[in-house]
């Protein structure tokens, strides 16, 4: 065996050890791959670039218009006006921080501006929607897991008390254990992901078909009712344009069946495809001109 082709067989048996089926609550086996470690800690070092990126565009824009706040700290007498507005500054970057990653996660991609650029992103693993508890959970556990430790770390570097060695050593395990934590179980989960019931896979951007949007003039001519189409709503629209994505015949299958059997339709086989992506078109629309209304639909469980 060459060494090309030791390397792919190599690299199949990793992909096929991170190889998942996610069930979702309609009983559909959908397959996905979870995210490696070195892809999480990349997405992180990326967000956390961004993070600083943004604090240090906001420090300039407060120098650039002329605002005495940062002057009057640095020399040491700021008055009570100036000492209001460090503090609302400092609480500013607290909630951007824990903002940041609550905002992007919660959206409909689920992944902040690190991760999709890493092609990775949350999900949950019960198969049904991410939900603000489980984002909140997962990123309350990274203040544990990182933050909390390499703050003690920095903190001990300037001190000069009896314990630091032991305090430090101390730290550098706390900190080296949840690190490692992904490395010693078979889903990649790091402390937050067990607490919230989420992990991390993977979502590489790909450019959708244009029949998603459209469908070509030779394809069957699917027409959908609006109460064939007030059954799912925003969240079903994601997992089937994951679907449509992997490509997978069998997960095709299954969610066309169990599309068909909701709305009553005996669509047949041999089409899955070209079915798949009429209704998606179709409640795309529909959810769109819902929103131009004001009106919402976040899952098939919303009125």
């Amino acid at each position: 065996m060459s060494s090309a082709a030791a390397m792919q067989a190599k690299r199949q048996l990793r992909e096929a050890r991170r190889s998942r089926d996610l069930i979702t609550p309609e009983g559909l086996s959908l397959p996905l791959t979870i995210a490696g470690w070195g892809a999480r800690a990349g997405a992180l070092v990326l967000d956390l670039i961004f993070l600083f990126l943004g604090a240090l565009a906001v420090i300039l824009a407060l120098a650039a218009i002329g605002f005495g706040a940062l002057e009057a700290m640095f020399e040491g007498t700021p008055s009570p006006a100036v000492e209001l507005v460090v503090v609302l500054i400092i609480l500013a970057f607290w909630l951007a921080r824990y903002g940041y990653f609550l905002w992007f996660e919660l959206g409909p991609r689920g992944a902040t501006p690190g991760k999709r650029l890493i092609g990775i992103r949350v999900a949950a693993r019960d198969g049904g929607r991410l939900t603000a508890e489980a984002v909140i959970a997962r990123n309350l556990l990274r203040d544990i897991e990182l933050f909390l430790p390499v703050v003690f770390l920095i903190s001990l570097i300037d001190s000069d008390g009896p314990n630091d060695g032991v305090m430090g050593w101390a730290a550098t395990v706390w900190l080296l254990v949840f690190m490692l934590f992904p490395l010693f179980n078979k889903d990649r989960l790091r402390a937050g992901d067990l607490v919230a019931g989420t992990w991390v896979v993977e979502a590489p951007r790909m450019k959708l078909a244009s029949a998603l949007s459209v469908v070509s003039s030779g394809a069957r001519d699917y027409r959908f009712g609006e109460a064939e189409l007030a059954v799912y709503g925003e969240h079903e629209l994601q997992v089937l344009e994951g679907v449509l994505r992997q490509n997978n015949p069998d997960a095709m299958r299954e969610v066309m069946q169990a599309i068909c059997r909701k709305i009553g339709w005996d669509a047949g086989a041999g089409h899955e495809r070209e079915f798949l992506e009429a209704f998606y078109a179709a409640l795309r629309a529909h959810l769109e001109r819902g929103m131009r209304f004001g009106k919402r639909k976040a899952d098939k469980f919303s009125a």
